[in-house]
């Protein structure tokens, strides 16, 4: 009797201990070893990116040249004015613009540059004195008597971060009329709320925006592009191009000054037996063929499928076609939606590039031996691609008052300040971009809750946010290049932590699927266990009430 009591003892013990073991030590080190690692994100700092309220700041030094002003006007020199404007594009975004003018008079090295002869060679003899910063403006204001701008002009801008104006006469304050004008020379050479609305057109009503806004290519790190002659009639026509010139000419000095923008390749290639998706319609009148501006959009994907460099390309592709016609369908001219020919006989399709049509000026005889040797003037037709490239990346000449003269950006194709405006947009769009990707992100890690959050993705999270409140601070203290670097970098850092492969949710099983995978392995162990426990405790219930009975 003694032994069978000592027996139950044991086994009691032995089930309690088993109970113990698994309730202490082994669910607590089950939970732990099979829990989902989720690095800690910061949550509210994404979500106040998501309010986008951006303060530009362009800082513009006003030098005023010797007889400008009066004796009495050139002693309030040199002093400081500041003028903003606030634009609500939406309830989360707005545009403050902020004009910080610094007043000054010439210096004797800026007044010899100021009495040259041409304003040309006064804006060349300026970029040395002037600030090289980016973003930076610098405004030389002559007397109205001056012979350095021609008759009727009224203000100069150059190829570099400076304009020259005449004095405002015929004002009571003369100050306050200069800076109105200097104020809206800014705006030509920085940025204006339309073009800042144009960078933001996903996050801007449609109606806030002009027609030219989605021609521009969006924000990249890199571009390609690709530059294409098609022959469909190799049997009549031996077309040469020399590309490579042409583009060390025209292209890489206009692709060099967009360097600290993004990195390009360039790419050419011939194809054969390419023909347009459109059959040309013949035109009596002038015994030529016309392509119609409806017929147009169809011309683009038949040719399209055999260029191939988009298929393989990481980056966004910009397509530029010369196009020679064939024989039957020569010479071929494009029309516009008037029925009017246009004039560089060319046409270009937003966010994927131009072509041009180049007609044999001197087409073969009848009898001619054929194939006829055709030498393409690369002039004419880099002029017109670099101008379709130009419209591209967004880089237009806004409209200005006929008082406005604007200098040729020469050889490289692109003034400074023409980058600089392309930089204006291309930062507020960055920072964007990342504010939707961080947004993003953040909905999907905190909708699949079992979706690890490694540490080098929340280490890119942080550093692409870090990144991006730098470049808003940036903007807001006129420091453009410092900006858009740091715009970059958030971009850069901002799409490593959505395109990590660790997140993809498909390798992560649903909670109802752990389940039952784990509980054939656990209910095996359970159910002695329990079973163990519950006779335990009717037998403890059971010796209490004996005691009661015998009493």
């Amino acid at each position: 009797m003694a032994a069978d009591e000592a027996e139950k003892a044991r086994g009691k013990r032995a089930a309690l201990s088993f109970a113990a073991v698994a309730l202490v030590l082994g669910l607590p080190l089950w939970w732990k070893t099979t829990e989902t690692y989720r690095a800690s994100l910061p949550y509210a700092e994404i979500s106040a990116l998501g309010s986008l309220q951006f303060q530009l700041t362009v800082p513009v030094s006003v030098v005023f040249a010797k007889g400008a002003l009066s004796g009495a006007q050139q002693r309030r020199l040199p002093f400081a004015d500041t003028k903003e404007k606030e634009s609500f594009l939406n309830s989360k975004t707005s545009i403050t613009s902020r004009y910080e003018m610094a007043y000054r008079s010439a210096t004797a090295t800026e007044q010899a540059a100021l009495a040259m002869a041409t304003v040309h060679e006064t804006d060349i003899a300026l970029l040395p004195l002037q600030e090289n910063s980016l973003g930076a403006l610098t405004v030389y204001v002559i007397p109205d008597t001056s012979l350095l701008l021609p008759q009727g002009v009224g203000v100069y801008i150059g190829t570099h971060r400076s304009a020259v104006m005449r004095c405002p006469q015929g004002s009571r304050d003369v100050l306050a009329a200069t800076s109105a004008r200097v104020q809206q020379i800014a705006q030509a050479m920085s940025f204006t709320t339309d073009s800042i609305a144009a960078a933001l057109s996903d996050r801007v009503p449609t109606d806030q925006l002009g027609t030219d806004t989605r021609r521009p290519f969006k924000s990249s790190l890199g571009y390609e592009i690709t530059f294409s002659l098609l022959n469909p009639d190799p049997k009549s026509h031996d077309v040469h191009w020399d590309i490579e010139a042409a583009v060390s000419s025209y292209v890489q000095p206009f692709l060099s000054k967009l360097s600290s923008v993004a990195n390009f390749s360039v790419a050419s290639q011939i194809l054969y037996y390419a023909v347009l998706g459109v059959s040309p319609r013949f035109d009596e009148a002038s015994s030529s063929f016309t392509l119609s501006a409806a017929s147009l959009p169809h011309v683009i994907n038949p040719v399209e499928a055999r260029l191939g460099s988009s298929a393989a390309s990481l980056y966004p592709v910009l397509n530029f076609l010369l196009y020679v016609p064939e024989r039957i369908h020569a010479p071929l001219y494009i029309q516009d939606k008037d029925g009017v020919a246009v004039g560089t006989n060319a046409f270009h399709s937003p966010r994927w590039g131009g072509i041009m049509v180049y007609n044999i000026e001197h087409p073969a005889p009848a009898k001619a031996s054929l194939p006829l040797r055709v030498d393409v003037d690369m002039v004419r037709v880099m002029e017109v691609f670099l101008a379709q490239l130009r419209l591209l990346f967004g880089i237009s000449r806004v409209p200005l008052p006929e008082e406005f003269l604007l200098a040729s950006p020469g050889s490289e194709g692109l003034a400074d300040w023409e980058l600089d405006r392309l930089l204006w947009t291309r930062t507020v769009e960055n920072i964007a971009t990342v504010s939707t990707t961080l947004t993003s992100l953040a909905q999907l890690l905190d909708k699949i809750g079992n979706i690890v959050i490694k540490d080098d993705v929340a280490s890119e999270v942080y550093r692409a946010v870090a990144s991006a409140q730098t470049a808003m601070l940036e903007l807001a203290s006129g420091h453009l290049g410092a900006a858009f670097q740091a715009s970059k970098e958030a971009v850069t850092s901002s799409e490593r932590a959505f395109f990590d492969p660790s997140l993809l949710h498909l390798l992560y099983f649903p909670d109802d699927q752990k389940f039952a995978i784990y509980i054939p392995l656990f209910l095996p162990m359970a159910v002695p266990i329990l079973l163990s426990l519950v006779k335990i405790l009717r037998e403890a219930k059971e010796s209490k009430k004996e005691p009661a009975k015998t009493d």
